[in-house]
């Protein structure tokens, strides 16, 4: 007898619950909802010129299809955008290449500059020396012509 009182509350619960809701307004969406702008912008909307509908195709494969070719068609854009990057890194690199070429060119001048003046210095070293020799030869000279004379007059 306890189990059908509260079978019976049950079911009396369960027909208020659906009364109200028959009751109640409908519920209405939020005002939001319906002026969310849409995900993707008009141009992107159009269809690539490389693909066509087949006849026969189904609304949702055709829906399906289109949404499908514009999500490669945008990476195809992102790969052809790469290549214009790569251009661009193909441009600085050719300036770098200029730009080293011309270092290049200078420091071939700055290794001349050092040649000319490493022979500079050794011509004169080397006439210095043959100056001090040329002075060791007099002074020896000398020493002897100064000496010969005492040697004689022993």
């Amino acid at each position: 007898m306890a189990q059908s009182t509260a079978k019976n509350s049950l079911n009396e619960a369960v027909e208020e619950v659906r009364a109200e809701m028959r009751n109640r307004a409908p519920i209405r969406e939020p005002r939001f909802a319906r002026h969310v702008p849409p995900m993707v912008s008009a141009p992107d909307l159009a269809m690539p010129d490389y693909v066509e509908h087949r006849d026969g195709a189904t609304e949702i494969g055709k829906l399906s299809a289109v949404a499908i070719v514009r999500e490669y068609e945008t990476a195809a854009k992102e790969i052809e955008s790469m290549g214009g990057d790569l251009i661009e890194r193909a441009r600085q690199c050719e300036a770098l290449t200029r730009d080293a070429l011309a270092v290049t060119a200078e420091l071939h001048e700055v290794a001349a500059r050092y040649r000319a003046e490493a022979k500079r210095v050794f011509e004169h070293i080397e006439s210095c020396s043959m100056v001090v020799a040329e002075a060791r030869n007099i002074c020896s000279d000398l020493k002897d012509k100064i000496a010969a004379p005492s040697a004689a007059a022993k």
